[in-house]
């Protein structure tokens, strides 16, 4: 009798397979087997490719006549560690009683990679292979993945592109490192009197440290420069509207030479001078009066990038640990897939959305909010909305609850039931409307009005109706969002106050509002922001713009800086060889004084490694091949002639010493 295969990436993804097939055969070393059907696993990889020894003994031993190392068939091994499963696997997808292989690793560039290569170095012939492709590991759509399983050739282009990001990776690691240490280690040594320096150089991990290396040097250049700015209070001191003084037409100041921008003075001694001038001055007049109403919607849905950066910033953890706990939640069938770049859903998703909805009715207080939904139908009209785009999946939508398994939440750590509830919430609140500000301008003007005399401005934004914002985030994120604005920003406080926002709602242009005091407030210009470990991840994602705003990052086109699965890895890569830095309780990444000497020694030899643009390109190469637009030939001989191309440069500088300069003022730096 012939059976189905099923072969997932690790063994508790096989048991929910194992589950959802209602497969309760024996267990086997390494399967689990009953009358129709055999359920196996990987343990992550089992094959990786060889070490250049492998294809001969002279490359054991670094040297220069030797690069660039660039083999015309590349070779694989089974990993020591996993071999036994990997003799388990073999054997089973070559069994004569097994006709059907359904690939079920994770849906994902990574995960194709995984069981191609398994299935290469075990020599699978004459069996039909079938890839499962889901987004949750719910039963429900671990049988839908089963049911609508594609023929494996369908992903040939993916795999391809697979194959192509891991000899990318190879070459230039195996190639630029080598090459680097044989010709500047000595150096590094040298300065640092240490035995010897390995320089580890990668297509992403150098230009991530490039990224926070420029970043660092351009906070030591900056230079503060102090200015001083006028506030001047009016109306009553229960009420009072205070106004930051600009330099307009008409003006004393205008266009002044004394003026840091408009707003502010280079020297003290001009503020005074300009509220001496005004001290004979009781009233302002309000000449300018506008009241406009502002929407703000619910953002989009959460990818990887987007809710590590979060995670970052409320909970101070890194990429890495909140791509663990996300993973566990998928694993636990309580989210969708969570290495996404998606920030929207699907068409076919938002059709049954209701059924992701009826599960949260019973998570606590947000279920609430599940019940209000289902219950003003909010959400049959998701489809039309800009949270449902198909053009802007590739491989799985955003990550969103599933709706499922909610008694799983009980047996996670609190860590990882916050994680979830901002995930849930981000979720729930596309089904709200709008929040809606009223924002107030006033200019109110002091002086001799015959001659203009000298104006000063205030904002306020006072919220009306908070539509999503009651469900989007926890008291803090919602103060944030409510805070008023004047000049830099006011204080939020006052526009909670009834008697105040009685006070703004009863203003009219010409009423006159007494002068209660003129102050000057020191401010000096703030250099640029370190990276923390999420700004970094968001960084990356857009080809190294950190780009803060989020209705700007959703319109970024293109790939960026490695991928949704590979950020968080090479982040900790960069910390574990000791090129950056993070602190544990804020976040904050800097490049240790070994990460300066490295970016230095690339900067005088393969510059190009450094340049965000230019990796991000290769990025975007390797999704072409995956939509079959460029061959892997055509990929494969850009890569070939970059590497080749870049080694014979460096081997013939010869710029050793020069870079001696580099360090010794990188030196200096760190150590201020």
């Amino acid at each position: 009798m012939s059976k189905s295969l099923y072969i997932a990436e690790k063994p508790s993804v096989a048991q929910e397979f194992a589950n959802a097939l209602r497969v309760k055969g024996r267990r086997g070393d390494g399967y689990i087997e009953s009358e129709n059907a055999v359920i196996t696993w990987c343990v992550g990889h089992l094959v990786t490719m060889s070490y250049p020894e492998a294809y001969d003994v002279k490359y054991k031993r670094w040297s220069l006549e030797t690069l660039p190392f660039l083999p015309k068939e590349f070779r694989y091994e089974v990993i020591p560690g996993v071999s036994k499963q990997f003799k388990i696997v073999s054997s089973l997808l070559n069994r004569p009683d097994v006709d059907t292989i359904y690939i079920c690793t994770d849906s994902g560039r990574e995960g194709e990679y995984i069981y191609r290569l398994v299935d290469q170095m075990a020599g699978v012939t004459g069996k039909a292979r079938k890839r499962v492709w889901i987004d949750s590991q719910t039963e429900e759509e671990i049988l839908r993945g089963i049911r609508e399983a594609k023929d494996w050739s369908e992903y040939d282009n993916l795999s391809a592109s697979a194959y192509l990001r891991a000899k990318e990776d190879y070459l230039m690691g195996i190639n630029f490192s080598r090459l680097l240490t044989l010709k500047y280690g000595p150096a590094i040594s040298g300065y640092l009197r240490t035995d010897r320096t390995v320089l580890s150089v990668g297509r992403v991990m150098t230009c991530v440290l490039g990224m926070a290396v420029r970043r660092e040097r351009e906070i030591r250049e900056f230079v503060k420069t102090p200015f001083y700015r006028v506030i001047g209070a009016f109306g009553k001191e229960e009420a009072k509207i205070e106004g930051e003084w600009r330099a307009v037409p008409g003006s004393r100041f205008y266009q002044s030479p004394f003026l840091y921008k408009e707003n502010g003075f280079k020297e003290k001694k001009r503020a005074e001078e300009l509220i001496d001038g005004l001290v004979g001055f009781r009233e302002g007049e309000l000449i300018s009066l506008e009241r406009k109403k502002e929407t703000k919607n619910p953002p989009l849905l959460y990818n990887l990038a987007e809710l590590q950066n979060d995670c970052s910033k409320m909970f101070k953890i890194s990429p890495d640990e909140t791509l663990k706990i996300v993973q566990e939640l998928y694993e636990k069938k309580l989210v969708t897939y969570p290495r996404t770049d998606a920030r929207v859903l699907s068409s076919a998703v938002a059709k049954v959305i209701a059924k992701n909805l009826s599960g949260l009715k019973a998570l606590g207080e947000l279920g609430k909010y599940a019940e209000e939904i289902l219950e003003r139908e909010a959400y049959k009209g998701l489809i039309k909305t800009r949270y449902v785009n198909d053009k802007q999946i590739t491989d799985h939508y955003a990550i969103i609850p599933t709706g499922q398994g909610l008694g799983a939440l009980r047996s996670l750590k609190g860590l990882s039931c916050s994680v979830y509830e901002v995930i849930a919430r981000r979720f729930l609140s596309i089904f709200y409307p709008a929040a809606v500000y009223r924002k107030i301008s006033l200019e109110i003007r002091v002086g001799d009005l015959k001659n203009s005399g000298e104006s000063f401005f205030a904002n306020y934004r006072i919220l009306e109706e908070p539509g999503y914002l009651k469900i989007a985030a926890a008291a803090g994120k919602r103060k944030q969002e409510e805070k008023t604005e004047s000049g830099e920003e006011q204080n939020g406080s006052q526009t909670e106050d009834p008697a105040f926002r009685e006070m703004l709602g009863s203003l009219k242009k010409g009423i006159r509002l007494p002068v209660l005091n003129m102050s000057i407030k020191e401010g000096e210009t703030s250099p640029p922001k370190r990276y923390t470990s999420g700004s970094m991840i968001l960084a990356m994602e857009n080809a190294g713009q950190l780009i803060e705003d989020e209705e700007l990052r959703a319109q970024i086109k293109g790939s960026g800086i490695g991928t949704s699965a590979t950020r968080a890895e090479i982040l900790k890569k960069l910390m574990n060889i000791k090129y950056l830095a993070l602190n544990g309780k804020t976040q904050v990444i800097t490049p240790t004084l070994l990460g300066e000497m490295v970016f230095d020694t690339v900067n005088a030899s393969i510059r190009q490694l450094l340049n965000p643009e230019l990796t991000a390109s290769w990025e975007k190469g390797l999704t072409y091949v995956a939509e079959g637009t460029i061959t892997p030939d055509e990929y494969m001989e850009k890569l070939e002639k970059f590497v080749a191309g870049r080694t014979y440069n460096v081997l013939k500088l010869r710029n050793q010493y020069d870079l001696r300069a580099a360090f010794d003022a990188a030196a200096v730096n760190y150590k201020k």
